[in-house]
């Protein structure tokens, strides 16, 4: 996920790689697809501008996928995303949602892109692009990433490595790296995300997600 130039930093899909990955495995009914429903909320706690939350939600149903975000490509606009999951594997699980969306509020744009993740045991990676096209300012449209390859070595943990490429974060890095930890209580998850500790812009990103 991501905030953009106009906004503030990126931000975490929680609930992506997980719903990802539960579709991969088969277990959705071709006649009964299942639905799930996930909200996730972000704050932003940093040293050098003022702290921010995004707020994301999302629905599935069988290989349907909608999104809605808030402060996420831009602060004080909204966007609504429609995507089709393409999902498959047995040892080794994928899913793929490319996805288009329209961005809307004090921003206003179309957004391409695609959530794919891919899982073996207990390690997993999962990544976000999306190229926002700025329909009022052509020269602020940019491409956005967002990656992660983790490992759990128990159910309710997942630890790993974080990136992301954003134009909002001005230290100087064209890559924003660092560490994460997300923990699993029954459908919520909270996750904390440490970007550049070894630089003074470090921040920190809190989320707090459930799945219904």
């Amino acid at each position: 996920m991501m905030i953009s130039p106009r906004s503030g930093c990126a931000s975490a899909l929680v609930f992506a790689l997980v719903s990802g990955t539960a579709a991969a495995t088969g277990t959705d009914a071709p006649d009964a697809p299942a639905s799930t429903f996930t909200v996730t909320g972000f704050y932003y706690a940093m040293r050098d501008q003022p702290d921010f939350g995004v707020g994301v939600a999302s629905f599935d149903r069988g290989s349907l996928h909608l999104e809605g975000r808030y402060n996420y490509e831009a602060r004080d606009s909204g966007s609504a995303f429609v995507g089709w999951k393409f999902a498959g594997g047995d040892r080794v699980t994928f899913a793929v949602t490319p996805i288009v969306g329209a961005l809307f509020g004090a921003a206003r744009g179309v957004v391409p892109g695609v959530e794919a993740s891919v899982a073996y045991g207990a390690f997993d990676a999962y990544i976000e692009a999306e190229y926002v096209h700025d329909l009022e300012q052509r020269s602020a449209s940019y491409y956005y990433a967002w990656s992660e390859l983790a490992w759990k070595p128990v159910h309710w943990l997942r630890i790993g490595l974080v990136g992301q490429r954003t134009h909002e974060i001005e230290n100087g890095r064209d890559l924003q790296r660092g560490a994460f930890a997300q923990l699993a209580i029954d459908k919520a998850t909270l996750g904390i995300y440490f970007f550049n500790p070894d630089n003074a812009n470090r921040y920190v990103i809190v989320s707090l997600g459930a799945q219904f």
